[in-house]
Formats: structure tokens, C-alpha cells, sequence
């Protein structure tokens, strides 16, 4: 039973911070218009 009252309390905590960032909105700015590219190293 105390797991179910701890999921409860961890599933309301996660929606209550997921709604706290859609409230505040998303920061202004621009996405990088060109990708990043990374490269493996060669091994030896």
C-alpha cells in the first residue's frame, strides 16, 4: 500500500513539474541550422 501512496506522490510531483515549464513557456531562440556531426576516432 505505501508503494502505491509513493507512486501517487511521484506521479503528481512529475505532472505538477511537467505543467510548471508549460506555464513558464518555452525560452525564446532559434535552432542551429545546421546539425551537429560528430566522428568516431580511429582506433589504434
Amino acid at each position: 500500500m505505501r508503494a502505491l501512496v509513493a507512486a501517487g506522490a511521484g506521479l503528481a510531483a512529475a505532472l505538477a513539474l511537467v505543467f510548471a515549464i508549460t506555464a513558464v513557456g518555452v525560452p525564446p531562440g532559434e535552432t542551429s541550422p545546421r546539425p551537429l556531426h560528430t566522428t568516431v576516432p580511429k582506433h589504434p
